[in-house]
C-alpha cells in the first residue's frame, strides 16, 4: 500500500525548524552582542588599562646616591663610573647557557654567580640583572665583540660606591650593601617601596645607614613600549630621577688620620669634641676596617676575617662599648662635692694610705699615703682616700643624681646608628638589673668602688668625652652631632644641622674653676705631666685606669697578667686651657696606665689641632710615666660581701 505524504504538513514542520533555527541564531547573537557590550562598554576601562599593562612597562631610574665630605671638603664616600655585565632574562632561553657561555669571555666567581640567580627571583623579567661589576677595558671589549651571538647580554655604565680614605673614619661613615629580606621588610614598612624599585645597595652601617632617607634621593621612572616577549621597544616618557643629598660633616678627617695613627697596633678608642657647638670632630674605633670590600657583596673569606677576628674591628667602640672610667670619673666627683657643699677647694683630709668602712679598709694607691689632701691635690695626684671618702658623704642616691644630667648613663642622641647608653649605677638600676632578691640590695662598699670610677660604672668614649665638654663649657650640654649640613645636590642649597642644646647644667663659676685649676694641675706636675711636657699650649687632662680583671687583694703587676685581662688605659683632656676649642676622652684597651698608653695618644691629636704637628710614627708607650703612676698601685679591699662583685680597685 502506498503511503501519501502530506506536502502541507511537510511545509509545516520546514517552517517551523527554520523559525526555531533562527531564534536559536539572534538569541547565539543577542548572547555574543551583550558579551561584547559587557567587554567593550562596561569593562572597557578594565581591559584597556590591562592592555596598556602589557604594552608598556615602567622601568625605574636610580638615582645618584649623595656624596660625603668632611668639613674641609676632603671627599669621604663618592660615586664612580664603571662597567658591569648584565642579562636581561626575558630576552635569554637559557640562562645558564648564557653564564656558561660568558664565563669564557670574563672570570666570573661561584659567589657572582649564587647572587645573580638570588636576584634574577626578585627581579622582573624585562629588568637586567647585574651579573659582574668594575669591568676592565679589555673585558668590555671581548664581551662586545661577541655579543651578537649573546642575545638579552649587555655591558652598560653604572655608578658605585667608592669611600677614598680606606679604613680611617670607616666607623663614622659606614658602607652600603646589596638589600637583603632584611632591608626589604623595612623598606616595606617605611611605604618607601616604590622609592627603592631598582635599587640595589642600601645603607648598612655609620653615616650611610643614619642619613639614608637623604642620601638616597628619589626613584624616576621611564616609560616603555614592549612586545609580546616583555622586551622594550621604544621609549614614551621619562621622569627623571632626584639624586640624593650631599652630606658636610663637623669631622675633620685629617685629624682622624692623626688619631687613628697615633694608636698604631692597639685596640681603642677617641672621641674629640668641640665644646662650644658639640660637632664631632673626630671619632675613632680601632682597628677598622675596609668599607669598600662591602659595596658590591663582601666575599666569604673577608667575612670571615672581619667577623671572627679577636680584635673586633667591626665593633664601633666609640659609642657601642662601655667601660669602667676610672679615675677619670675624680673630677666630676670632685664637682659634685663642691656642688652640694660636702667640700670646699680648700677643704683638706688625712690621708693614712686606706679608707676604712666598718671593719674593712679601701687601700690607696701610695702605700702610706699622701698626707694632707685638698681637691686641686685629690685631682693632680689622684688620691683614692680623698674620693672613698667623698662618696661615702656623698651617697650613691645624691652621686647619681648629679652625674645624671652631664649624659652619664644615656644615650646622647648622636646621628650615628648603635649607641649604647652605658650604665650610671644606682639602688633603682640594680633593682631592675638584677632578678634575685639577694643581689637587689645595694650595699655600701658599692658606693666606694663607684667614687673611684669602678664598680658598676660603665660609659662610652662617647659619653665621657661629651660630659668633659660639658664641664669645660660652663655646664653647657650639646647633643654630639657629625652631620654640619645637608646639602641639595641639585641647587647646592645647604641646611645647617645646627647645634642642639640639651641642658644647662646649673654649676658655680667658681667650683667650675677650682677642678679645671685641678685638671690643668694633671698635665703640669701630676700623672699628665710627661706626656704634655714642652706643649706650646696649655691644658686640662685627667688620667685613668679601669680595671678588667680582679685581682683580688693581691698587687698588680702588669707583666704577670695576660694581655686581655691588662687594664684599660684611660685619658680625657681639653686645651687651650683658657677657652677650650677641643675636648677629647682616649681608651686604650689593656692599655695599662692612662699616663702610659693613652695620654701619648691623646697629646698628637691636641698637637696637630692645635699647632698642625704631626708625629712620624704611632704614640709609643711611656713606661716611665706608668712606673710613676701606678707603681704603688694596690686593689682595695672589698668592703662586704657585695663589693668583691664589683671590686674597687686603687685606679688611676
Amino acid at each position: 500500500m502506498t503511503e501519501i505524504r502530506s506536502t502541507a504538513r511537510e511545509l509545516a514542520r520546514f517552517r517551523l525548524r527554520v523559525v526555531v533555527a533562527l531564534l536559536f541564531v539572534c538569541v547565539c547573537l543577542g548572547l555574543l552582542a551583550a558579551r561584547f557590550h559587557y567587554l567593550q562598554v562596561v569593562r572597557h576601562d578594565y581591559y584597556l588599562t590591562r592592555a596598556e599593562d602589557n604594552r608598556i612597562a615602567l622601568l625605574p631610574k636610580v638615582p645618584h646616591r649623595g656624596t660625603i665630605v668632611d668639613r674641609n671638603g676632603v671627599v669621604l664616600a663618592r660615586n664612580y663610573a664603571t662597567y658591569t655585565l648584565e642579562i636581561t632574562p626575558s630576552q635569554v632561553k637559557d640562562i645558564q647557557g648564557t653564564l656558561d657561555e660568558l664565563a669564557t669571555l670574563v672570570a666570573i666567581e661561584p659567589r657572582e654567580r649564587r647572587r645573580f640567580m638570588k636576584l634574577l627571583e626578585e627581579s622582573r623579567s624585562f629588568e637586567s640583572v647585574p651579573v659582574r661589576s668594575r669591568l676592565s677595558d679589555e673585558e668590555v671589549a671581548r664581551v662586545v665583540s661577541q655579543r651578537y651571538r649573546l642575545p638579552g647580554v649587555d655591558v652598560k655604565a653604572r655608578l658605585l660606591r667608592d669611600y677614598p680614605q680606606g679604613t680611617v673614619g670607616a666607623h663614622v661613615v659606614g658602607y652600603i650593601g646589596r638589600i637583603n629580606q632584611r632591608d626589604v621588610e623595612r623598606i616595606e614598612e617605611a611605604g618607601e617601596t616604590a622609592n627603592y624599585r631598582g635599587t640595589q645597595h642600601i645603607g648598612k652601617a655609620g653615616l650611610e645607614q643614619f642619613y639614608e632617607s637623604e642620601l638616597h634621593g628619589t626613584t624616576g621612572i621611564e616609560q616603555v613600549e614592549v612586545n609580546a616577549g616583555g622586551r622594550a621597544v621604544r621609549a614614551l616618557s621619562s621622569m627623571p630621577p632626584t639624586p640624593g643629598n650631599d652630606l658636610e660633616l663637623t669631622l675633620d678627617i685629617e685629624l682622624q688620620r692623626v688619631a687613628e695613627k697615633a694608636f698604631g697596633e692597639r685596640r681603642g678608642a677617641l672621641v674629640a669634641i668641640e665644646p662650644a657647638t658639640g660637632g664631632v670632630l673626630a671619632l675613632v674605633s680601632t682597628p677598622s676596617f675596609d668599607p669598600n670590600l662591602f659595596v658590591d657583596g663582601i666575599s666569604t673569606q673577608d667575612w670571615k676575617a672581619l667577623n671572627e677576628s679577636p680584635d673586633h674591628p667591626l665593633l664601633n667602640r666609640a659609642i657601642y662599648s662601655a667601660y669602667p672610667p676610672g679615675s677619670t670619673f675624680k673630677p666630676f666627683m670632685a664637682l659634685a662635692g663642691l656642688e652640694t657643699g660636702k667640700r670646699t677647694p680648700g677643704q683638706a683630709i688625712a690621708d693614712f694610705g686606706y679608707f676604712t668602712l666598718g671593719n674593712h679598709r679601701f687601700m690607696d694607691d701610695k702605700i702610706g699615703g699622701h698626707g694632707m689632701v685638698d681637691l686641686h691635690k685629690s685631682i693632680v695626684v689622684s688620691c683614692n682616700t680623698y674620693y672613698y671618702q667623698l662618696a661615702h658623704e656623698l651617697g650613691i642616691d645624691n652621686i647619681a643624681r648629679f652625674m645624671a644630667p652631664f649624659g652619664f648613663g644615656s644615650r646622647t642622641g648622636i646621628d650615628l646608628p648603635g649607641e649604647a647608653s652605658g650604665v650610671l649605677p644606682s639602688p633603682e638600676w640594680k633593682r631592675q638589673r638584677f632578678r634575685r632578691t639577694e643581689q637587689q640590695q645595694w650595699f655600701a662598699g658599692e658606693t666606694i668602688s663607684v667614687g673611684i670610677g669602678q664598680g658598676y660604672n660603665a660609659f662610652t668614649p662617647l659619653q665621657l668625652a661629651n660630659a668633659l665638654a660639658a664641664l669645660v663649657n660652663d655646664g653647657k650640654l650639646y647633643r654630639p652631632h657629625i652631620v654640619r649640613y645637608v646639602v641639595d645636590s641639585r641647587t647646592g642649597q645647604r641646611r645647617a644641622v645646627e647645634p642642639e642644646p640639651l641642658r644647662e647644667i646649673p654649676l658655680k663659676a667658681g667650683n667650675i674653676k677650682a677642678v679645671r685649676d685641678g685638671m690643668v694641675g694633671v698635665n703640669v706636675s701630676g700623672t699628665g705631666k710627661r706626656a704634655f711636657q714642652g706643649a706650646e699650649y696649655s691644658s686640662g687632662g685627667k688620667t685613668g685606669t679601669a680595671q678588667v680583671f680582679s685581682l683580688r687583694g693581691q698587687r698588680y703587676v702588669e707583666g704577670r697578667v695576660r694581655e686581655r685581662l691588662r687594664d684599660h688605659s684611660w685619658f680625657v683632656a681639653y686645651a687651650p686651657a683658657e677657652a677650650p676649642r677641643i675636648a677629647l676622652a682616649v681608651l686604650v684597651e689593656n692599655g695599662g696606665f692612662g699616663a702610659q698608653s693613652a695620654a701619648p695618644i691623646a697629646r698628637q691629636v691636641m698637637d696637630y689641632y692645635l699647632l698642625h704637628q704631626q708625629a712620624g710614627e704611632p704614640a709609643a708607650e711611656d713606661a716611665v710615666a706608668g712606673e710613676l703612676e701606678g707603681g704603688e698601685q694596690a686593689e682595695a679591699a672589698p668592703a662586704d660581701a657585695a663589693a668583691a662583685e664589683a671590686p674597687a680597685g686603687s685606679l688611676r
